[in-house]
Protein backbone atom coordinates (compact mmCIF):
# COMPACT_ATOMS: atom_id res chain seq x y z
CA UNK A 1 0.00 0.00 0.00
CA UNK A 2 0.89 3.41 -0.94
CA UNK A 3 -0.11 6.97 1.28
CA UNK A 4 0.20 10.47 -0.45
CA UNK A 5 0.42 12.34 2.72
CA UNK A 6 -0.16 16.26 2.21
CA UNK A 7 0.10 18.89 4.94
CA UNK A 8 -0.80 22.24 4.58
CA UNK A 9 -2.00 25.27 6.36
CA UNK A 10 -5.92 26.52 5.46
CA UNK A 11 -7.55 29.99 5.82
CA UNK A 12 -10.74 28.45 6.48
CA UNK A 13 -11.22 24.77 7.48
CA UNK A 14 -14.99 25.14 6.85
CA UNK A 15 -14.25 26.89 3.30
CA UNK A 16 -11.17 24.14 2.48
CA UNK A 17 -13.45 21.34 3.45
CA UNK A 18 -16.15 22.36 1.62
CA UNK A 19 -13.63 22.11 -2.02
CA UNK A 20 -12.26 18.91 -0.80
CA UNK A 21 -15.90 17.41 -0.42
CA UNK A 22 -16.63 18.95 -3.40
CA UNK A 23 -13.77 16.81 -4.85
CA UNK A 24 -13.01 18.13 -7.87
CA UNK A 25 -9.69 15.33 -8.28
CA UNK A 26 -11.65 12.48 -8.16
CA UNK A 27 -10.73 10.46 -5.37
CA UNK A 28 -12.31 7.45 -6.57
CA UNK A 29 -11.56 7.28 -10.08
CA UNK A 30 -8.09 8.49 -9.57
CA UNK A 31 -7.39 4.90 -7.11
CA UNK A 32 -7.95 6.46 -3.74
CA UNK A 33 -9.10 3.75 -1.19
CA UNK A 34 -9.34 5.19 1.91
CA UNK A 35 -8.89 8.50 3.62
CA UNK A 36 -7.81 10.22 6.74
CA UNK A 37 -8.44 14.18 7.94
CA UNK A 38 -6.71 15.59 10.46
CA UNK A 39 -5.94 19.10 12.25
CA UNK A 40 -3.33 20.71 13.98
CA UNK A 41 -2.70 23.33 15.20
CA UNK A 42 -3.54 26.40 18.26
CA UNK A 43 -6.65 27.07 15.45
CA UNK A 44 -7.22 23.78 13.55
CA UNK A 45 -6.22 25.42 10.33
CA UNK A 46 -3.21 23.06 9.44
CA UNK A 47 -5.06 19.91 7.85
CA UNK A 48 -2.99 16.48 7.34
CA UNK A 49 -4.03 14.26 4.66
CA UNK A 50 -3.43 10.50 3.97
CA UNK A 51 -4.77 8.87 0.85
CA UNK A 52 -4.14 5.49 0.31
CA UNK A 53 -3.38 3.44 -3.14
CA UNK A 54 -2.77 0.17 -4.40
CA UNK A 55 0.36 1.37 -6.05
CA UNK A 56 2.30 4.74 -6.15
CA UNK A 57 1.63 5.64 -9.59
CA UNK A 58 -1.90 6.44 -9.16
CA UNK A 59 -0.46 8.32 -6.26
CA UNK A 60 1.19 10.27 -8.94
CA UNK A 61 -1.18 10.49 -10.96
CA UNK A 62 -3.56 12.10 -8.46
CA UNK A 63 -0.56 14.64 -7.03
CA UNK A 64 -0.93 15.33 -10.65
CA UNK A 65 -4.35 16.31 -10.92
CA UNK A 66 -4.10 17.86 -7.12
CA UNK A 67 -1.38 20.64 -8.55
CA UNK A 68 -3.93 22.67 -10.91
CA UNK A 69 -6.13 22.58 -8.42
CA UNK A 70 -4.01 24.07 -5.54
CA UNK A 71 -3.19 26.65 -8.05
CA UNK A 72 -6.61 27.66 -9.02
CA UNK A 73 -9.63 27.19 -7.02
CA UNK A 74 -7.60 25.69 -3.95
CA UNK A 75 -4.86 28.64 -3.70
CA UNK A 76 -7.82 30.86 -2.06
CA UNK A 77 -8.30 28.39 0.90
CA UNK A 78 -4.88 26.63 1.54
CA UNK A 79 -0.92 27.51 1.13
CA UNK A 80 2.23 25.90 0.47
CA UNK A 81 1.44 22.19 0.63
CA UNK A 82 4.36 19.82 1.63
CA UNK A 83 3.77 16.38 -0.04
CA UNK A 84 5.05 12.77 0.29
CA UNK A 85 4.18 9.50 -1.17
CA UNK A 86 4.85 6.80 1.49
CA UNK A 87 5.24 2.74 0.94
CA UNK A 88 3.83 0.90 3.71
CA UNK A 89 6.31 -1.73 5.00
CA UNK A 90 4.09 -2.81 8.13
CA UNK A 91 1.05 -2.36 10.08
CA UNK A 92 0.40 -3.73 13.21
CA UNK A 93 -2.80 -3.38 15.27
CA UNK A 94 -1.93 -3.74 19.33
CA UNK A 95 -6.12 -3.19 20.58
Amino acid sequence: MYTLRIEHQVHDYAAWKSLFDADPADRRGSGVRRYRVSRSGPDGNRVHLDLDFDDAASADVLLGRLRPIWAGPGASVMVDPVVSVLEQVESVELG
